[in-house]
């Protein structure tokens, strides 16, 4: 499947911005869906995952409560809305896919099998 993540940009702290991962190629629905990020000079970490059919969600506890993971499997794409920015959000944020799977959702980005390109946010103080 090819994943394309857009939608960052330079936001104030304090602010939002949605990013969003359009999938082609493969049935949208056959992958649970997780976003990672990575900041300068950091390993990349995992945000937050989706299940396959969108009713089970997870999200890293730096992001609980600002961050929302979302899928339209109707429209192949998965969604990140991020409220509450502050300057250590500041990374290049990847979509990704796994394959579906029984149990809990990915975390580790090892788990995952496509990657899309990345975009930018970043935050200013």
């Amino acid at each position: 499947v090819q994943l394309q993540a857009f939608g960052g940009g330079l936001v104030q702290a304090g602010g939002s911005l949605s990013l969003s991962c359009a999938a082609s190629g493969r049935t949208f629905s056959n992958y649970d869906m997780g976003w990672f990020r990575q900041a300068p000079g950091k390993e990349r970490e995992f945000v937050a995952a989706i299940s396959w059919s969108g009713g089970s969600t997870y999200s890293a506890d730096s992001v609980k409560g600002r961050f929302t993971i979302s899928r339209d499997n109707a429209k192949n794409t998965v969604s990140l809305q991020m409220n509450s920015l502050s300057p250590e959000d500041t990374a290049v944020y990847y979509c990704a896919a796994a394959f579906r799977r029984l149990g809990l959702l990915a975390t580790n980005s090892a788990q995952y099998n496509y990657w899309g390109q990345g975009t930018l946010v970043t935050v200013s103080s």
